[in-house]
């Protein structure tokens, strides 16, 4: 009789027909079985309430490198990472990635509960990150990492944790140059209220007078402060003898200011103050409108991001644990199973068994022995080994890779050099028809001419043209967002629907990094092999092993003794009694696998024989077929990888092209096979995933990475597409191409509003004060029509 299967208490996974009990509560493994206890023992029960299932389950890819994190004791690193610490009391900012819950925010705001030498904890769900203060004499900051470890909240602590963030003041004093111009723009409505009313010419000349003087200083700070920007952009841009769109809004604010204080001067008014905040302040919204977005994300991230942030040295002295920028060339370290390569070295003593996957998304491990080189961010699995550091981190090849063509700056987009353009002669335009305007009606009637030359300054002003973008664009960001698919910024929106060919890596892109097909070729094995097979992979940290373990349903594990792993060559063990060897074709059967046979083979002993081998094949992403089929009719398709042929015959009948696939690539041939599409004007977006992309990623029109967590390590990209969403990529980039039509709309009806406007203003039938309402007028009819029809029609095409 089968045994009935239990869900785990503490994280919801299936804990198989024999789980871990405590206190009559089934469990799947003895770390989710720790934390209920611990929790359990300090009354925070209620973490199980809030949401059923909440806890994390820790599995190996999610253990830190450096676990023991001994390196939180030095000076020099607590000193970076902490935000405060005075008088023994220190404060600590944490990014979690595993926050995803109710009871994840109950349980880190309750901390103290666990320790009485933490004071206070709040935590930030939208960031993901956890605020803490504590009392180091109490409990050290090493202390307090363990203990968020212990309860399967890992925080991250790499190199750029270590680097303050400088975006949030950028972000911070965008925000306050928006409260300003709200403020003033707010007030100055109620001061000019009366002006738009019948009969404010019998409003008392003392009264007229104090709401002038009133807006004047409402003004003052809009204009210096708030607006500074555009004027610097106008500026430098004349400096390079370029007239940017900045600049025609520029001198539309310089002309209602002058004019407005003209006014208030010559007792003839209130001036035109009401329309130059109003202009200042949706210009910003603009600003912030695209930008929050992609506030929460990092795209710019650097070696120093995934890096570990201490290494073990060795001196004469004995091992001494040091930051990882004091590393120097020549000196001697230590990596232990599963850590990474901190930068080239060359392996002084120990066996090498190099999992570059982290680097280049290819899942086999490479062999190394003593006097080999190898490169910075492969990460060793198996015994520890020593290295001689050969470059220092910043002159790794890593870091080389990462920063290749960097400085390369993608070309700006169509649109916004037709802006530019339009605006060069927009400006002088309009300059010109103000200046005919007042010429010609000056010899006529001078009272219309002073209203004709003012009127077109006014409103003419370009603001719904600059607005257009932003707002369409900043909407569009916002679907997309919501949708899965993360944009660096706006200009990858026009990028994206002007690409022609659409270019793939394989491994970690269209196929899973974690899992294969896996068959068995060879005698039938029954459940007492499978137990042991099971049994024996289950000591292995090797990728093959851990998916030959998954893929055996047989849920019983039999004792293993004399176990032996061979780096680069396979595993070895008895089972009551019983020798077993998993491994290469060479190290179970003494012979070398066919240089033509291109499959990943992992052979079997066992029962005093040889039983046969499993052979793996990748596990294509769900949605490939029907995202190949959708983009086939209008794009090139390309894949470029740097696995070898073994998949060519699965892709052909998906890409129909043998000459499109490209194998046994390297991050080098792959950025020059998309230099060359671009150079042949057939502008790409490539899609990726591991650093040996970036140089691709970079080179291309778009480069945009899959990637299963946004915030996990991502290479210099454009955008990020959660790997849920990969099946929708084909609708992403028809509805940058939507945008796009609505950016054109917008373009439309703001030269009709300023034609129409103009036509009025020349004609000397326009006051400068109905012209300056229907000002700020337009451009709310811009942002409404850009963001209405964006999430219109991404409701349309179910985005």
């Amino acid at each position: 009789m089968k045994k009935e299967n239990h869900s785990c208490i503490h994280c919801g996974d299936d804990c198989g027909s024999v789980p871990i009990i405590w206190k009559e509560k089934p469990f799947c493994c003895q770390g989710c079985q720790t934390v209920y206890q611990l929790l359990n023992d300090n009354q925070m029960d209620k973490y199980y309430e809030i949401e059923s299932t909440p806890g994390i389950k820790i599995i190996n890819e999610q253990i830190p490198e450096n676990s023991n994190y001994s390196f939180l004791d030095l000076d020099e690193i607590k000193e970076r990472l902490l935000d405060f610490s005075e008088s023994g009391v220190s404060k600590v900012r944490f990014f979690i990635p595993s926050i995803h819950c109710a009871s994840c925010i109950w349980l880190l705001e309750n901390l103290h509960t666990l320790h009485y030498g933490i004071s206070q904890s709040s935590v930030n769900f939208p960031k993901k990150e956890v605020s803490i203060t504590f009392h180091e004499n109490e409990i050290s900051l090493r202390k307090l990492v363990e203990l968020l470890a212990s309860i399967h909240y890992v925080p991250e602590i790499n190199q750029q944790s270590l680097e303050k963030p400088t975006k949030a003041k950028s972000s911070h004093t965008l925000l306050i140059k928006i409260g300003i111009a709200g403020f003033s723009f707010m007030n100055a409505m109620l001061y000019h209220f009366p002006q738009y009313l019948p009969g404010s010419e019998n409003l008392e000349t003392d009264f007229r007078l104090v709401f002038a003087w009133l807006s004047f200083a409402l003004s003052l700070p809009v204009i210096i402060y708030c607006a500074s920007d555009y004027f610097l952009s106008a500026y430098k841009s004349l400096i390079k003898k370029i007239i940017s769109i900045d600049l025609p809004i520029a001198l539309g604010l310089i002309t209602l200011f002058t004019e407005s204080t003209i006014e208030i001067l010559a007792g003839h008014g209130i001036g035109y103050f009401d329309s130059l905040t109003g202009l200042v302040f949706f210009l910003l919204i603009g600003k912030w409108y695209q930008s929050k977005t992609y506030q929460a994300l990092t795209f710019e991230r650097n070696y120093k991001s995934y890096f570990p942030v201490a290494v073990t040295k060795l001196t004469n002295s004995g091992n001494e644990t040091i930051p990882l920028d004091q590393l120097k060339v020549n000196d001697r370290i230590l990596v232990r199973n599963r850590e990474l390569i901190p930068a080239d070295s060359i392996i002084l003593k120990g066996q090498a068994n190099i999992d570059y996957s982290f680097v280049s998304g290819e899942s086999i491990p490479v062999s190394k022995k003593q006097g080999d080189f190898v490169f910075a961010g492969g990460r060793q699995i198996g015994n520890v080994i020593e290295l001689t550091v050969q470059k220092e981190v910043e002159q790794s090849y890593l870091t080389q890779l990462w920063n290749q063509d960097n400085q390369k700056e993608k070309e700006s987009p169509p649109m916004a050099q037709l802006i530019n353009k339009v605006s060069q002669y927009f400006t002088v335009g309009i300059i010109s028809i103000a200046i005919s305007a007042g010429a010609y009606w000056i010899f006529k009637d001078a009272n219309k001419a002073i209203f004709a030359f003012t009127s077109v300054l006014i409103i003419a002003c370009p603001c719904a043209l600059a607005l257009t973008i932003p707002f369409t664009f900043g909407s569009t960001l916002r679907q997309f967002g919501r949708s899965g698919l993360y944009l660096k910024n706006t200009d990858v929106i026009e990028r994206l629907s002007k690409i022609k060919s659409v270019v793939f890596d394989k491994t970690g892109t269209i196929t899973h990094t974690q899992s294969s097909k896996t068959e068995f070729i060879g005698e039938t094995l029954n459940t007492e092999h499978l137990r042991k097979i099971k049994s024996l992979v289950f000591h292995s940290n090797h990728p093959l092993s851990k998916i030959i373990y998954q893929s055996i349903e047989e849920e019983k594990l039999s004792q293993v003794e004399e176990f032996k792993e061979i780096s680069s060559m396979g595993i070895s063990g008895k089972i009551n009694g019983e020798v077993i060897h998993i491994g290469s074709r060479f190290f179970v059967t003494g012979s070398e696998q066919p240089e033509d046979d291109l499959k990943t083979q992992v052979w079997i002993y066992q029962s005093g024989k040889i039983m046969g081998y499993y052979q793996f094949e990748n596990n294509y992403r769900e949605g490939l077929a029907e995202t190949i089929s959708n983009l086939q009719p209008n794009y090139e398709l390309h894949l470029i990888s740097g696995d070898n042929e073994s998949e060519r015959e699965n892709l052909i009948p998906l890409f129909k092209d043998h000459a499109k696939l490209n194998f046994n690539q390297s991050p080098t041939d792959k950025l020059k096979y998309v230099r060359k599409l671009q150079q042949n004007g057939r502008t790409s977006l490539m899609i990726g995933d591991g650093l040996n992309d970036a140089g691709a990623l970079q080179e291309s029109s778009v480069g945009m990475v899959i990637a299963d967590n946004i915030y996990h390590f991502t290479p210099a990209c454009d955008a990020i597409l959660q790997s849920d969403q990969f099946a929708s990529l084909q609708r992403f980039i028809k509805f940058s191409k939507t945008s796009i039509k609505i950016v054109w709309l917008g373009f439309v009806l703001s030269f009709i509003y300023n034609f129409v406007g103009i036509s009025f203003a020349v004609q000397g039938n326009l006051s400068p004060i109905i012209a300056a309402i229907l000002m700020p007028l337009s451009s709310v009819t811009i942002v409404a029509l850009a963001t209405f029809s964006v999430n219109f029609m991404a409701r349309r095409i179910k985005l």
